[in-house]
């Protein structure tokens, strides 16, 4: 069990500067009813209570101001209208306005959470913060805050730090790889300077006009969403899963991706991404005991579509934008055929080619955007099957270094309110490999063990 310590606001040091007001483009508003994004990373970093909450929380206090600093939405709130019909979402930020951090400790057993084996998935919730409630913001609007952050001192073994944040603020580029490691080089090194010499002039940019929408798909999307209500997220308690991880390593991946060009010889090649991504998706598939052959299956993979051209959006978004701006290749293939034979081959032929004529190229990759919230409700009446990918190699959060090292383990806490989703990281061992994470019901995830396991033997 977590025992709740302390809690703190957390700012942006003064001045805080003027308020920021953000709208919404068509990548954000896809997200606004999207659940929060939880993940926990567990550190190596023995010490007492005492040094705990005198040096690290005070340090984790100070660096995370500075982190607000430059990422000021990030202290913000959603500002949800009152009247739909009227109003849309914004993105704001004003003076006062802060971040939550709370301070806990806990008697669990450091060595099992971080373990690759299944685990209990409900006891991971002891160390990520739910969001702060919403409150009536006194006028046309609802306040939501952004996000929250909890520090966990495992005494004698090492730290777990839990941060969740609504989708609307950003996607993995910005909230992972920009924001997190921004505040892990802040605390690590005891101000922004570090920082600020590693960013350059890749400082964070916030300003939508980068985003290009002469269709007015953000409006499209609102309409189709406006009637939906705002309700909490809480935790999805109790989960009724277990989490686990599995890795590949690189002669896995090597033995993978030569099956499938032995039996697609008109492929030039295959990645890892797609050798991975497709065996998971494979084993998944066979691993569900009352699928229906004829039932379709989703595999959905996020695109970050900054630096791409297109006609859409002209110029292109900058590296350094801050928000969302992610598009999604689906491949889509039949239960009976992904499960059957050939089904892993099969797949990452599909794959392949959406990633060759949807992804690389970029005309097609926003093609029809402003359908995707119309042709998601279609999916979700028909009940299509959906898989998809959490996290990425590229951003790999492990290596988010506050001074502890590189972290002992992620865990996407946010797997757990998805049916279904992977996470994807490098091998902690390094040398090439993948490691994937799952959230399955026990038996769901024994089967999968055992088809994963067995696949690679033979």
């Amino acid at each position: 069990m977590a025992t709740l310590l302390q809690t703190h606001r957390v700012s942006p040091p003064p001045p805080h500067g003027g308020e920021l007001t953000l709208p919404l483009t068509f990548f954000d508003m896809w997200w606004v009813h999207f659940h929060p994004i939880r993940r926990v990373l567990f550190y190596d970093h023995p010490c007492s209570t005492s040094d705990f909450l005198n040096a690290v929380v005070p340090n984790l206090k100070q660096s995370l101001s500075l982190t607000l600093k430059h990422f000021l939405p990030a202290a913000g709130n959603l500002l949800y209208p009152n009247d739909t019909h009227k109003n849309k979402p914004l993105l704001r930020y004003a003076a006062g306005d802060a971040v939550q951090l709370t301070i806990a400790e806990s008697d669990r057993d450091f060595d099992e959470l971080t373990s690759s084996r299944a685990r209990d998935a409900d006891q991971f919730y002891d160390f990520v913060p739910e969001l702060p409630p919403v409150r009536e913001g006194g006028g046309d609007y609802k306040l939501v805050p952004l996000m929250a952050v909890q520090a966990t001192l495992f005494p004698g073994r090492g730290v777990a730090l839990g941060i969740v944040n609504l989708h609307c603020l950003g996607d993995g580029s910005s909230v992972n790889a920009s924001l997190i490691f921004g505040w892990a080089s802040i605390n690590k090194f005891g101000g922004d300077e570090e920082f600020l010499r590693e960013r350059g002039e890749s400082l964070p940019i916030f300003d939508r006009s980068v985003i290009k929408d002469a269709v007015g798909i953000d409006t499209i999307f609102w309409n189709e969403m406006r009637q939906t209500p705002l309700t909490p997220s809480p935790f999805p308690l109790p989960t009724n899963r277990v989490r686990a991880t599995f890795a590949l390593t690189r002669s896995d991946i090597e033995k993978l991706k030569n099956r499938v060009l032995a039996n697609k010889p008109g492929l030039n090649r295959v990645s890892s991404f797609v050798a991975t991504a497709c065996y998971v998706w494979n084993c998944m598939a066979k691993s569900d005991a009352d699928g229906d052959g004829d039932a379709y299956e989703l595999l959905v993979v996020p695109v970050d579509v900054r630096g791409r051209r297109n006609a859409l959006i002209e110029p292109p978004v900058p590296t350094n934008y801050f928000g969302n701006c992610i598009a999604f290749a689906v491949t889509t293939m039949r239960h009976g055929e992904l499960a059957g034979e050939g089904g892993f081959e099969a797949a990452a032929e599909a794959v392949a080619e959406e990633i060759k004529s949807g992804v690389n190229d970029a005309a097609a990759l926003l093609k029809g955007a402003e359908d995707w919230m119309a042709e998601m409700k279609k999916c979700q009446a028909r009940e299509m099957r959906v898989f998809g990918v959490s996290g990425s190699p590229k951003f790999d959060l492990a290596v988010a270094d506050f001074g502890w090292g590189k972290a002992r383990k992620v865990e996407y806490v946010t797997l757990d309110g998805e049916k279904y989703s992977m996470s994807l990281a490098n091998a902690r061992e390094g040398g090439g490999g993948l490691e994937f994470g799952l959230s399955l019901p026990k038996k769901r995830m024994e089967a999968f063990a055992a088809i994963f396991w067995d696949g690679l033997i033979n």
